[in-house]
C-alpha cells in the first residue's frame, strides 16, 4: 500500500489545523511507491514510471548476485542460498529479504550486500573472507 507523504492536519495536541485542509487536498506527487523488498527466487524485476518519464528498476527476486574480490580484484556471479545477517530487521533475515549492508550465503563464500537492489536493479557485493 502507497504511503502519504504529506502536510499533518492536525496540531501536535491533536486538535485539528483549519489551514492546511481548507485550501488543499493531497497531491500525487506526495504519495510514494510502494515498499517491495528483494527476496531470493526465480529472477524477476519491475519498472517503475517516475517524473517526466524517467524510470526506476526494482530486484523483486533474484537468484544471483555480482561479487567482488579484493584478493583477486575480479568480479564473479555466485548463486544466492539465504540470508544470514540483516542489520535493517533481523526479521528479515527469516524471510530472506535482501537490503543494502545484508549478509548473503553464496556458493562461492559469505558476501555483503554493497548496491541497493530496490533502488539500483541489480544486486552487487563484496567476499568476506
Amino acid at each position: 500500500m502507497a504511503q502519504w507523504h504529506g502536510i499533518s492536519r492536525r496540531k501536535p495536541s491533536g486538535g485539528r489545523l483549519k489551514r492546511p485542509s481548507s485550501y488543499r487536498g493531497k497531491r500525487r506527487t506526495e504519495i510514494s511507491s510502494e515498499k517491495q523488498y528483494t527476496r531470493i527466487g526465480d529472477t524477476s524485476r519491475k519498472v517503475y514510471r517516475k517524473r517526466s518519464g524517467s524510470q526506476s528498476v526494482r530486484v523483486l527476486f533474484d537468484t544471483v548476485i555480482n561479487v567482488a574480490d579484493k584478493k583477486t580484484g575480479k568480479v564473479i556471479q555466485a548463486i544466492l542460498q539465504s540470508v544470514s545477517e540483516n542489520a535493517a530487521d533481523h526479521n528479515f533475515v527469516r524471510q530472506n529479504i535482501m537490503t543494502k549492508g545484508a549478509v548473503v550465503e553464496t556458493d562461492k563464500g559469505p558476501v555483503r550486500i554493497t548496491s541497493r537492489p530496490g533502488s539500483h536493479g541489480v544486486i552487487n557485493g563484496v567476499l568476506l573472507k
